[in-house]
């Protein structure tokens, strides 16, 4: 049996997610109340979570629940708290920057728990996706914060892991059901975190609301549909390369509605991530002929 090959509308559906993604730094600089990583993500998961879950109506069965929860705390619970705890102990630009060796975790975890092939394209995207992001978002003046360091390793092994292990349990379901159960799961498991670490959440005012609206129905609910649909449909390692688009669409958004400048190395770096994205389409369509089943003699 072979296997089958990715379409161009396969990567363009799947790139829309890291692309939107992208906005999240913008709209919770400029909308949300700061100190409160924790409760916005539940804000952000749960409710989304529980809209797909009335939309799709359909249940996990009950052996499926450990591993549905497993990849809701990977995907959301964890991620996102790590997530929120770089980007308060560290400079956005190392946060993103640590965060961008994602895409290499997750070609040797692929290797491991899915026997996928750790090809040299591959490699070279995926390090040439990193350098462009440091050169997008790098300063001379950085200070690093250990806890903070651990922080953004720590959310990107999370995220690869749960990008590897939704790929390995592939459940029978479409991806929009997938998606309703990891985003209510993740979100459960953040409701005790959230009311036992962060108290007094006040209510949200109109702006607030605005920005969980947007990063909950248009930032997680239809953008992780796309997100597992990717990882179904084109592989994780091809998928997780399309994650440098999120530093870059935050950089282009920070450029067209705050005003901020883009440098030369800026510049040379949003090439360098386009190019590495480019080196990782090829190596993915490469890897498609090679990956056939042989037929038992």
């Amino acid at each position: 049996m072979e296997a089958r090959m990715p379409k161009p509308s396969d990567f363009l559906l799947t790139a829309m997610a890291p692309a939107i993604w992208g906005t999240t730094y913008i709209v919770t600089t400029q909308l949300l109340p700061d100190g409160y990583p924790l409760t916005v993500s539940l804000l952000r998961a749960l409710p989304a979570g529980l809209i797909l879950l009335l939309l799709v109506r359909q249940w996990p069965k009950p052996g499926w629940l450990p591993k549905l929860f497993i990849l809701g705390f990977l995907n959301f619970t964890l991620f996102w708290g790590l997530l929120f705890v770089a980007a308060y102990r560290l400079p956005g630009g190392v946060a993103a920057t640590l965060g961008a060796t994602q895409p290499l975790i997750v070609l040797f975890l692929a290797r491991g728990l899915i026997g996928a092939p750790i090809r040299p394209l591959a490699v070279v995207a995926a390090l040439g996706g990193l350098v462009g992001v440091a050169m997008l978002l790098l300063s001379s003046t950085i200070t690093l914060d250990p806890l903070g360091i651990a922080a953004a390793f720590g959310g990107a092994l999370s995220m690869a892991l749960g990008t590897v292990l939704t790929r390995r349990w592939q459940f029978p379901v479409a991806p929009l059901t997938l998606t309703a159960w990891q985003l209510t799961t993740g979100g459960l498991l953040l409701l005790p975190l959230a009311f036992a670490i962060e108290p007094g959440f006040a209510l949200p005012d109109a702006k607030a609301v605005a920005g969980l609206v947007w990063l909950g129905l248009i930032g997680a609910a239809p953008t992780y549909f796309f997100w597992f649909r990717g990882i179904a449909r084109i592989g994780p390692g091809p998928a997780a390369l399309l994650g440098f688009l999120s530093p870059l669409s935050a950089v282009l958004l920070g450029w067209i509605i705050l005003g901020q400048a883009l440098s030369p190395l800026q510049l040379a770096g949003a090439v360098l991530v386009l190019a590495s994205l480019w080196i990782g389409r090829s190596a993915s369509r490469t890897a498609a002929p090679a990956s056939k089943k042989v037929p038992a003699e």
